[in-house]
């Protein structure tokens, strides 16, 4: 693995006096794009929350770039990490390139005024998500795969190394579920980005990501994180007890779970 841009040392998470992980040690590095896995209430969106700063971690630290993350102003973090939350946005009265240019904020001045770069870097970000036809169009008018796509502009006109992104393929059918993947998966290459997604769809993870991050219930009912590529997790089992005491079964030739 390259120099990581996202690292966390002997992590322990949880809240509410409840510790749901201990002695989490993972690391994403530049250009890579690493699916998170579990089932529901497994606490994918509490990790999350601790790679982006919003919940401290119990024990350990977190670094982006080499630095403590709780050493670092609010205001240059959100110039290091960018979130891209589950749900509908609720900005339906902006236009696309309205929406866009929110993302530039960590970067204007306190009246938030837009330069020519940020012009430019909002216009570029349209373009690669394919977006730049609509950018006069209205959030509310759009698809869900087009409202997901602005979105993901908007965190990328943020110029973060480090993208987060909670269920971003939760509410797509399955044509713009893929091709949200393969966007990110694009992004992550091109733009050498560190981007880390939870996700529910197993099988675009197995196909586009390079890492997957398990989270899971041991043989002695402790919760751990299984960090590996997708060749090795599904060569030693650990796909295949991700959903461990449910009635499904992992086919390794489909790359996906079915009933069973």
């Amino acid at each position: 693995m390259n120099t990581p841009l996202l690292e966390l040392k002997n992590v322990a998470l949880g809240y509410d006096g409840k510790v749901l992980y201990r002695d989490v040690n993972l690391r994403v590095g530049r250009g890579e794009m690493v699916a998170l896995l579990g089932a529901n209430g497994a606490g994918k969106s509490t990790l999350l929350r601790c790679v982006t700063g919003t919940l401290a971690p119990l024990d350990g630290t977190v670094e982006i770039a080499g630095r403590p993350l709780e050493g670092i102003p609010r205001r240059e973090l959100a110039r290091l990490v960018s979130l891209v939350n589950t749900g509908m946005t609720m900005a339906g009265a902006l236009t696309v390139r309205e929406l866009v240019g929110l993302g530039r904020q960590p970067h204007t001045g306190f009246l938030g005024l837009l330069s020519h770069h940020d012009r430019e870097v909002i216009d570029r970000s349209m373009e690669e998500v394919g977006m730049s036809a609509l950018a006069g169009r209205q959030v509310a008018s759009l698809s869900d795969g087009e409202r997901q796509k602005t979105m993901i502009a908007r965190a990328l006109a943020q110029e973060t190394p480090v993208m987060v992104l909670d269920e971003p393929t939760a509410f797509l059918d399955v044509a713009s579920r893929l091709e949200t993947m393969q966007l990110l998966g694009s992004l992550a290459r091109t733009e050498e980005k560190a981007v880390i997604l939870s996700t529910h769809d197993v099988a675009s993870a197995l196909r586009l990501c390079q890492r997957l991050w398990l989270i899971e219930d041991d043989d002695a009912g402790k919760r751990v994180i299984v960090d590996g590529t997708p060749a090795s997790l599904i060569a030693d089992g650990a796909l295949a007890s991700l959903f461990r005491g449910r009635r499904v079964s992992f086919d390794p030739s489909l790359m996906d779970f079915l009933p069973g």
